[in-house]
């Protein structure tokens, strides 16, 4: 059953890459994002179900390649950067290379362990799901009331690229969807996120995704950078740090107690 739903996200990632190719770039768009919700309901129905096998994992991450790298990747070439220079192919390649190194650290790290609240390195499918829904937002009023020097067409679209492929392969952590319920503060929390992210997406999809998706790539920068500011270095015990100066080759070795003597009787001999 959950490689099914493995399937069909394969199927809406080729079928965006189709789309991408004879220019049907919003539909492009919205196939990669159909196949996100596909990747995201195979996991929970393989836990739910006690249906999941390593075959299925191995199945997931080569289709994901695929749906959240070559996909998005490629609708980002024909839609700006096939025009942009001989070269230019080039960034969506190390875009694509970054997912895969990604889903590869992913399946080493998780391999027999329980799935924790975070992830290691922004996940693949909120990188290409963010790209996919530029397009999109980009025929939003919004988008184009932004003043025309800063040719987000092209420029953003270089830096938000190189942004996600360095983050893909980062140690950033990003939080997981937390679980739906009712009887705890935690349950009603994830409630409200999943009914949010539905409404938006329902109702106004081309106004809210893609800064969703934004946010979402700011919240491990943001979270990472205070982590860092307010980290302090332990204190190191006083013997340890005596014994890495006696071992420190840069510092002059210490007297010893013979040595320590005779310069205190030169220094008693040179005050009389």
């Amino acid at each position: 059953m959950p490689s099914t739903f493995t399937l069909g996200n394969l199927f809406f990632g080729f079928w965006a890459i189709v789309s991408a190719f004879n220019g049907n770039f919003r539909w492009a768009g919205w196939f990669i994002v159909f196949a996100g919700i596909l990747d995201m309901l195979d996991g929970r129905v393989a836990r739910l179900s006690g249906t999941g096998t390593r075959f299925g994992a191995e199945l997931d991450s080569l289709v994901d390649v695929i749906s959240f790298g070559v996909a998005p990747a490629l609708l980002m070439y024909f839609l700006d950067f096939s025009n942009a220079g001989r070269f230019a192919w080039i960034l969506c390649y190390i875009y694509v290379v970054a997912v895969a190194l990604r889903l590869a650290r992913f399946n080493v790290l998780s391999a027999g362990k329980p799935p924790g609240a975070w992830f290691t390195g922004l996940p693949s499918p909120a990188a290409g799901m963010t790209l996919a829904v530029y397009y999109p937002f980009s025929q939003t009023n919004w988008y184009r009331a932004t003043p025309a020097y800063l040719d987000l067409q092209h420029e953003g679209l270089v830096v938000l690229m190189l942004l996600l492929a360095v983050l893909m392969v980062s140690n950033v952590k990003y939080p997981k969807f937390p679980p739906i319920g009712l009887h705890s503060r935690k349950g009603i929390f994830g409630l409200t996120v999943h009914l949010v992210i539905l409404l938006g997406g329902l109702i106004v999809p081309e106004y809210f995704l893609f800064p969703l998706g934004l946010f979402y790539v700011g919240y491990g920068i943001v979270r990472a950078t205070i982590l860092g500011l307010m980290e302090r270095p332990e204190p190191v015990p006083m013997g340890e740090q005596r014994l890495a100066e006696d071992n420190d080759p840069t510092l002059p070795p210490p007297l010893s107690h013979e040595r320590r003597n005779r310069w205190g009787d030169r220094r008693q001999e040179a005050e009389e």
